[in-house]
């Protein structure tokens, strides 16, 4: 046998199994415990963004000038005038709070039956979420048993508390669903407690060494508020599977007849080899997500990278040292009606899937057909595909309480929760040009010290529609250039709207040199690994087709609501925009687990001399079981955060658990046989005799075989 990296160190790991699991433990606790001490910073607002609305961000933060969280209360009444007392008596009871300052008398709108109440809440805006519990206390008890009147509060500090109270609900109930979820499954492929616990016991532990580093890593990278989420969501799924992959090659071997040593050894060389491939192939695709060029994608990479690398090296490390060490106990805690041991399979093994696989290669060419048009159908409603970055009310769903909110302010006081701001930079904000030009405007903060103006223009429309894009664009091309031109001030745009706009065109910008990356970079590894080009042009072509798919199956469920309703979710118009480029890299870096492993496999027997049909049936019905588990355990984890509070969570499971799925079905049972098949002997020519020797043969005398000592 080959002796290979992946092999001398599971060969190592197993021989020095004491030293090999109290290191893995240590680096754990040591990187958790440092990781906590040192906390994690995340972005400002200025770093979450792009372009000019960024650049005016950056002004204020470099100024010190700390927008204060504002606050909005909207009190309606069915008869006009008749919200007068509830505002005056809910005044009264926010300002005793002592929370707030700047309470403006109630703005009623033209038929008297609303009123708007602005204020803001003292103190650093990062820390009003939380304080502003006092205040919504007494906005909820001054609406409280009033016949005819209704109170509705929106704003920085409000929003931010429900949504931060919100997300720990959510993802402590995904972390306690997906795991059982990923345990479940493996007690079904393993038929044992113990083996089902290994790759369970693994992917926590990488995800709690990686949640350690990362917040170190934080201190120079910024990071968003999901990024922890993300990291959960790969390190769960990858972790898994790569273990899932090893551990199963490991029982498949003993069950043909091998001895553990030997079992354990080739495991090492294969699976281990092959769990390599697949974690620098999924490192190397995220890196991609660097050239995006916005640091929320920056920190998305890196907590992918981080902890895709310590699934890895955990997976060809302590894992090969804990089998060493479980030997046959590895099976314990068996359930007889799941026992899998009791029953060795024939070598062969997958008649499920080699039933399944006989129609495609004695008919490739119509199969290829059919899963190819399959998959650009699915793919088609991504043509008219539209991002943005959705707002309150499409974030949370039309019933929420904030979304409520919202709206009723939206439409009684237009660009009233979210205006565009301008602000203006001047070497002196005082010069007569300067302050000609900020006279045109009603709403104008100067701050002098910093020679800083800042304006507040509320936009027509609910502020995320056509109108508001249209007087957004007005406001940048024609209203500010006409009034600081000529005056030497500097003038950004910014606002929610403006935020969205910028932080789409960088997408737009950015998407195509990260595609670019991870095409070249998914080429050149499956050459080296593989040592055929076909093999690196099909595996590129599949992965494109599996990311269609998703595109399209995003669109069609959430911009077009097409079945919408049965996923417990509703139409919003468009897709979060940062998820065409998130989901593009991740499925880039997620359906080489399966390909690496399914490719692998065929080789294998294709270097035995096994002919093409032959090995390409081999290959995929020895890898059969694993990859169905694997692809489960990705489908249940990526639907778990479908069913999440949040908006862009719930496409980016829906999208990524579907996309797994087709990827574990159309295209490794249909699509990648039937091209292969038709590529024929092309692939990997035809070994020539005494070349092909069996990669998961017994050891042979000389091939500097280690026996492993219990």
């Amino acid at each position: 046998m080959r002796r290979n990296l992946a092999a001398r160190i599971g060969v190592w790991s197993a021989y020095h199994r004491k030293t090999a699991i109290i290191g893995w433990l240590l680096f754990v606790v040591l990187a958790t415990g440092v990781g906590g001490a040192a906390g994690t910073v995340e972005m400002t607002a200025s770093e979450q963004g792009a372009g000019d609305s960024a650049r005016a961000q950056r002004i204020l933060d470099d100024a010190g000038l700390d927008q204060p969280a504002g606050e909005l209360v909207l009190v309606t009444s069915a008869t006009a005038g008749g919200w007068k007392d509830t505002a005056r008596e809910l005044t009264e009871a926010i300002e005793r709070t002592g929370e707030v300052r700047n309470v403006e008398p109630p703005l009623a709108s033209g038929n008297d039956r609303e009123a708007l109440i602005r204020f803001e809440i003292r103190g650093d805006s990062a820390t009003a979420p939380d304080r502003v519990g006092p205040v919504l206390d007494a906005v909820r008890d001054a609406g409280t048993g009033r016949d005819g009147v209704e109170v509705h509060q929106f704003g920085q500090a409000s929003a931010e508390k429900w949504l931060g109270d919100l997300l720990s609900d959510d993802f402590r109930r995904a972390e306690f669903t997906a795991v059982p979820l990923a345990f479940g499954i493996l007690i079904v492929a393993f038929g044992a407690v113990v083996a089902a616990l290994l790759p369970v016991g693994l992917a926590l532990t990488a995800c709690m060494a990686a949640f350690g580093l990362l917040s170190l890593a934080s201190h120079q990278l910024h990071l968003f508020q999901t990024t922890y989420s993300v990291m959960f969501l790969m390190g769960l799924a990858v972790g898994v599977d790569y273990c899932l992959f090893y551990l199963r090659r490991e029982r498949d071997e003993r069950a043909a007849g091998h001895d553990a040593d030997t079992a354990l050894r080739i495991a090492a060389a294969t699976s281990g080899r092959a769990v390599l491939v697949s974690g620098v192939t999924v490192m190397v695709a995220m890196s991609g997500m660097f050239l995006s060029g916005l640091m929320l994608f920056e920190g998305f990479a890196l907590a992918t990278i981080l902890v895709v690398f310590i699934a890895m090296l955990g997976s060809v490390t302590v894992l090969p040292a804990l089998l060493a060490w479980l030997g046959d106990r590895v099976d314990s805690g068996r359930l007889p009606f799941l026992n899998r041991r009791g029953n060795r399979r024939a070598p062969g093994g997958g008649a499920v899937a080699g039933t399944l696989l006989r129609p495609v290669l004695a008919r490739p060419g119509l199969f290829a057909v059919a899963g190819t048009l399959l998959m650009l159908a699915l793919a088609a409603p991504a043509v008219g595909m539209r991002t943005e970055q959705l707002g309150w009310e499409k974030q949370f769903g039309s019933g929420a309480p904030l979304s409520v909110a919202y709206k009723k302010i939206t439409e009684t006081f237009p660009g009233g929760p979210e205006p565009a701001r301008v602000v203006v930079e001047a070497d002196d904000i005082t010069a007569e040009p300067v302050r000609a030009a900020l006279a045109e405007f009603d709403q104008v903060t100067v701050h002098r010290a910093a020679n800083v103006a800042e304006i507040e223009i509320p936009l027509a429309g609910n502020g995320t529609d056509e109108r508001s894009q249209d007087a957004l664009a007005e406001l940048r091309e024609t209203t500010v250039p006409a009034a600081f031109d000529g005056t030497g001030a500097r003038a950004h745009v910014t606002g929610e709207l403006a935020e969205s706009v910028d932080f789409n065109d960088q997408l737009k910008r950015g998407i195509v040199p990260v595609l670019a990356f991870i095409t070249v970079v998914t080429f050149v590894l499956m050459l080296y690994c593989f040592r055929s080009y076909l093999v690196a042009v099909v595996s590129i072509l599949l992965n494109l087709l599996s990311v269609a798919a998703a595109y399209g199956v995003m669109a069609a469920v959430f911009q077009h609501g097409w079945g919408a309703s049965l996923l417990g979710t509703e139409a919003v118009g468009a897709v979060q925009s940062y998820l065409p480029l998130f989901v593009l890299v991740v499925l880039f870096g997620l359906s080489m687990d399966y390909h690496v492993f399914v490719v692998s496999r065929i080789r294998e027997a294709r270097e035995r001399g096994a002919g093409i049909r032959e090995a390409i049936s081999e290959g995929i019905r020895r890898t059969a079981g694993p990859v169905t588990g694997a692809a489960a355990i990705m489908v249940a984890v990526f639907a778990v955060f479908g069913t999440l509070s949040m908006q862009d969570m719930k496409q980016m499971g829906v999208g990524l658990a579907v996309a797994v799925l087709l990827d574990a079905t159309v295209v490794r049972m249909v699509l990648l046989p039937s091209v292969l098949a038709l590529l024929g002997d092309r692939i990997w020519p035809a070994p020539k005799s005494g070349r092909g020797r069996p990669v998961a043969a017994r050891p042979e005398p000389g091939d500097g075989h280690v026996v492993l000592r219990r």
